[in-house]
């Protein structure tokens, strides 16, 4: 018998090859080839938005799309404002994280004065009802269908026509119009772009649950996330009470918004004042904390840093960081002896961002350094003090974005102390609140050894 061919195809960006290299070809990603059945190309292609005629852009009439909020408060915040008719959201996260009790609670309180549907792959229409009795939802207008074919799916989609929809999960859907597995590279493509397709032409909002991989990234192409208009990702240890649920992606609003929830028997509860997860009660100062301002999206965190600088025990010392870019540390604490004169090459050296969430910006730069001198000299920092500001090669403090909000931020949470950039420094003085502006790395040490 003839053997099958096969191809092999990218999970990054869906090209194929006809047999297995370490780089893709097409996009140069390395160990990113799997190996899957051909598919027939289709006779014609459709677009995912409808067409129209060729106009000129200041006379195209622009209107706010209205929102629709989905009861949870914080799940609002990271959408922008709620749900936008006719967009597709992908929520990606690890199993067991808690992406379809958010969604079932969303759809609960959508289906007061709206049309829903939830479409389960992955669980019986037993099991989702065992969670909603169990959740204690009103889930008495949500529609449930069980269903893998994305035929049948589209079809109930038409003749029930709802305002919103859930897809739990997208690569769990097959389409009979092609061979490969559901899950694969082809099916996952093929099954997102005419589930989006249907929710451009017909105004549905939809919800597509995506699995991840053990790096953390949505399995299947990465075309899958040009193809939505808002990606979702769910953060969080799954041994921990909390949840993180950030924006990476959103054509309706900001990016790098963050929504923070408790689990609780209950379900998931947005929490109101995130800060107080990521500060640690310290009954007395100790040496090496320092609290930070962080942003994310148009949120202002406060965040405790923590350092840990040891002797070395072996001729190459070690610098691990949890939360913070490891490359980055390694060139602070050179910028940090080149500049202000304290030495860390004979010395282990952890940093760590209390309660697990991941700092991205450089406004974290002049707190961790804080932390490492005062971790050093065994000395803990002043009182009720924050900072931020980014640190640059040449020993300079340079200004961070939104430092006002910032500040009124900390000034709200009772601080009375603050380090900051020179160029962030309030016009106005801020009841209550005390701001040292620096300008060099060096001004910044001394402040702590004078407080």
């Amino acid at each position: 018998m003839a053997k099958n061919k096969t191809v092999y195809t990218c999970t990054e960006c869906g090209g194929e090859s006809p047999k297995w290299v370490g780089q893709c070809p097409n996009c140069h990603a390395w160990n990113t080839l799997v190996e899957s059945l051909p598919e027939r190309a289709p006779s014609r292609y459709q677009g995912l938005a409808e067409t129209s005629k060729v106009a000129n852009l200041a006379e195209v009439e622009a209107q706010e799309a209205p929102r629709r909020s989905t009861g949870v408060d914080e799940l609002d915040r990271v959408l922008g404002g709620g749900l936008v008719r006719g967009a597709v959201v992908l929520l990606g996260g690890d199993p067991g994280i808690g992406k379809s009790t958010l969604l079932l609670q969303a759809l609960a309180s959508l289906a007061k004065d709206a049309a829903v549907l939830y479409v389960s792959g992955e669980e019986s229409a037993q099991q989702v009802a065992l969670r909603a009795r169990r959740l204690g939802l009103d889930s008495g207008r949500v529609s449930l269908l069980s269903e893998i074919q994305l035929e049948r799916i589209l079809a109930t989609l038409e003749s029930r026509k709802p305002d919103v929809a859930v897809i739990d999960s997208i690569q769990t859907v097959y389409s009979e119009a092609l061979q490969s597995a559901p899950g694969s590279v082809a099916q996952v493509r093929e099954c997102a772009a005419q589930l989006t397709r249907y929710a451009k032409t017909s105004g549905c909002a939809l919800v597509l649950v995506g699995h991840v991989t053990k790096e953390g990234a949505l399995a299947g192409p990465r075309v899958l996330e040009h193809i939505v208009d808002c990606v979702l990702y769910f953060e969080g240890d799954t041994h921990s009470s909390f949840r993180l649920v950030r924006a990476i992606k959103n054509r309706f609003g900001a990016v790098n918004e963050l929504g923070v929830f408790a689990m609780t028997e209950k379900g998931l509860r947005g929490v109101s004042n995130p800060s107080a997860l990521f500060l640690s009660q310290h009954g007395d100062p100790v040496p090496g904390a320092c609290v930070m301002v962080t942003q994310e999206g148009t949120r202002p965190l406060l965040v405790e840093v923590q350092a840990l600088v040891d002797d070395a025990h072996a001729p190459n010392p070690r610098r691990l960081s949890v939360g913070i870019e490891q490359n980055r540390l390694a060139m602070l604490l050179a910028v940090l002896h080149r500049h202000a004169g304290v030495a860390c090459f004979d010395q282990d050296v952890f940093v760590n961002a209390v309660g697990g969430v991941k700092i991205d910006e450089p406004a974290a730069d002049l707190p961790v350094l804080l932390a490492i001198v005062s971790s050093l000299r065994n000395r803990p920092l002043p009182a009720k003090l924050v900072a931020f500001g980014e640190v640059g090669l040449a020993g300079e403090v340079r200004p961070v974005q939104r430092g006002q909000e910032r500040l009124r931020e900390a000034a709200k949470l009772g601080f009375t102390r603050a380090i900051v950039p020179k160029a962030n420094r309030p016009r106005q003085a801020i009841e209550g609140l005390e701001v040292i502006a620096v300008e060099r790395i060096g001004d910044a040490v001394a402040a702590i050894r004078e407080g």
